[in-house]
This record gives C-alpha cells, structure tokens and sequence, in this order.
C-alpha cells in the first residue's frame, strides 16, 4: 500500500457536521437528516468524491452495497471511479437465479436481514470494493464479502463514511483480509455526546 495513502483519516468537514448535528439515542448515533434518510446531495457527492479518491488505490471495476442506505454514496463512489455499481437486495425473492444469499441478523431491529446478489452481475475476476454509509459490528460488509468471493470476485477493500470504532467491526472486516477506509470514526457515545477520532496535526 502507498505510505502516502491514509484510508482512515478523519474527514474534517465531516467531523465538524457530526460533532455538531449528530444526537444520540441510546447507542444510536443519529445523523440521518444528512446522510442516509434525508441526503444532502451536495455534501453527499463531496463526502463520496474524498471516498472515491481513497479507495481508488485498490483500482475497483465494481462497486458492491445493500440497499438501502448504502446506495447513494456507493452509486458516486462508482460514478467518480467510472465503474458499475451493485447493490444486493433485501427481503426480495425476485433476484434473477442463479443467486447468491446471505441472512444477517440485525441486534437493533430483533430479525434477520436477507441479502441477495445475482451472479450475473458479480462475476469471477472482478475487482470488487464495498462500500457503505455506516460500519459498525461488519455484519452487512462480512456478508458481502462473502457473496462476492462465492461468486468469484477478489474483493480489494471496503470503504464507509462513518465508523463506530467501540462496535468492532474494523477488526472484523480486517480478518476477512479486506483493507477498511473510513471518513470519520466515532470513538464512543458518553453523556449525550459523540466523541470523535481527530486529525492527527502534520
């Protein structure tokens, strides 16, 4: 890997909006009035374009998600990379056969999510990285990962714009042999407040 490229260093006009805007409840960090539920297209398209120059390193020809939040900044990561995009769809039985699957259980909402990626558009030889809006225990990322070394595919990185550091799923996904980039990391959640990894000073 380069010794110019930082793939986790904090993404400064990022920290700033969470610091200031982000609310908590209960071990939820709360940001989705710009990030994945109402999208701010403009701040979205800046945070996906410093992504992009990221994990361009990894020289990705796909882009791979789930719907439904991951969608926006993964389709201008590949937009900005000039790749196609795939996102694997949940709860759905009208994936094209043949079919990759995967169940996720969700420790917020009590069920299982399922995923499901046709081999049509994941194929064996590609260049895939994954990216997300948000990474927390890597249950979603792992799956993915997963479905696309099934299907063939070398999978060359992962990259999120936010990471709960205290969830632990950095180290999950790093197992997997698979390099994380992250624009902004939260450290904890203490006393209403979001405490967030800082620019190391040059």
């Amino acid at each position: 890997m380069s010794p110019h490229l930082d793939l986790t260093a904090p993404y400064a006009p990022l920290v700033r909006r969470i610091e200031s805007e982000g609310s908590i409840d209960g071990q939820m960090l709360v940001i989705d009035h710009f990030l994945n539920h109402r999208i701010e297209p403009g701040f979205i398209f800046e945070l996906a374009h410093e992504l992009a120059r990221r994990l361009s390193f990894f020289q990705p020809n796909v882009i791979l998600t789930a719907e439904a939040s991951g969608i926006a900044p993964a389709l201008i990561v590949a937009q900005a990379l000039s790749v196609p995009m795939v996102y694997a769809k949940k709860y759905s039985t009208d994936v094209e056969a043949p079919s990759i699957c995967r169940s996720i259980p969700s420790p917020t909402k009590g069920v299982e999510t399922r995923l499901a990626i046709s081999t049509r558009y994941i194929r064996p030889g590609q260049r895939v990285v994954i990216v997300d809006d948000f990474l927390a225990n890597g249950r979603t990322a792992a799956a993915l990962i997963e479905m696309a070394r099934e299907a063939g595919a070398d999978v060359r990185g992962a990259g999120f714009v936010v990471e709960k550091r205290f969830k632990q799923g950095r180290e999950h996904i790093e197992a997997l042999h698979v390099p994380v980039s992250t624009l902004a990391q939260v450290e904890r959640l203490e006393s209403g407040r979001v405490v967030m990894t800082q620019a190391r000073d040059e």
